[in-house]
């Protein structure tokens, strides 16, 4: 049988561990170090340009950046990746709430939405080259059709989970409509909207490499296809990781805070 700890222990060793220092945060510099580690290790084992190391990686951005067209690119690609992703957005949202709330055009649009997940981002890419021919409209378009699906399922599960108990005290309290939307329903989908747009935010970035590299005169996908003809692989590995640097920053300083700020009812 244990014994109960006195509360004057208790309370001695709560204010010590709410003394102890929260080291969570090293660890994802520990985790990146680490990983330069093994990669500049297995540089010096392989001993190739095939396998540049991490620091010639860096020295490559720094050039390309000082001298070269490194920060044109990066902005070309992340102004298609935000219009890409606002369409996907605001498309995928309206279209996942309504396939929520409406369950008779849920079961006949269900079909479509497995096969439009289901699609390879490939062939779309290459059939809005087709129809709308090698510009802007067509790459912004093949990213957000390829997005949209996975954004309407989200938001789909999102609006099924409503909790009805809010819906029926609302309409006891007879509330406006405005005022439902606002306090009820929009604190209940914040959580699905943010998990659509970080997972959107990581696939949307690939595919605008993909759209580039086989059909835009600029941007990091057509700096990596012209690279991959030079055999450059410094230079790919560069600008690369320069953009994964970016999104790595937008994920940091506007999505993780916007998750938690539409998670923090959950957590009161």
């Amino acid at each position: 049988m244990s014994k109960a700890t006195p509360p004057l222990f208790k309370n001695f060793s709560q204010r010590k561990s709410n003394a102890l220092p929260n080291k969570n945060w090293l660890y994802f510099p520990a985790s990146i170090l680490l990983f330069l580690v093994l990669w500049q290790s297995l540089s010096w084992i392989v001993a190739s340009d095939l396998f540049p190391s991490p620091i010639a990686v860096a020295q490559t951005i720094i050039q390309k950046t000082l001298y070269g067209d490194l920060i044109k690119d990066v902005s070309i690609t992340l102004a298609r990746v935000a219009a890409a992703f606002f369409f996907a957005m605001a498309i995928g949202c309206f279209i996942g709430v309504l396939l929520g709330l409406k369950k008779r055009s849920d079961l006949f649009f269900d079909s479509w939405l497995i096969i439009a997940l289901n699609l390879p981002a490939l062939v779309i890419i290459v059939l809005c080259y087709i129809w709308f021919g090698l510009t802007e409209v067509a790459a912004i378009t093949a990213v957000a059709i390829n997005k949209i699906p996975l954004v309407a399922v989200i938001m789909r599960e999102g609006t099924r989970a409503l909790d009805p108990k809010l819906t029926e005290m609302s309409q006891l309290y007879k509330y406006s409509k405005t005022r439902v939307l606002r306090d009820l329903i929009s604190p209940q989908l914040a959580p699905y909207a943010a998990a659509a747009a970080r997972t959107g935010l990581a696939l949307i970035w690939k595919i605008v490499l993909v759209v580039e590299l086989l059909g835009r005169p600029n941007g990091i996908g057509f700096q990596i296809q012209l690279n991959f003809q030079l055999f450059d692989i410094t230079a790919i590995l560069a600008y690369a990781f320069a953009f994964l640097i970016v999104i790595q920053v937008i994920e940091a300083l506007i999505i993780k805070p916007w998750e938690r700020y539409a998670n923090r009812w959950r957590a009161s």
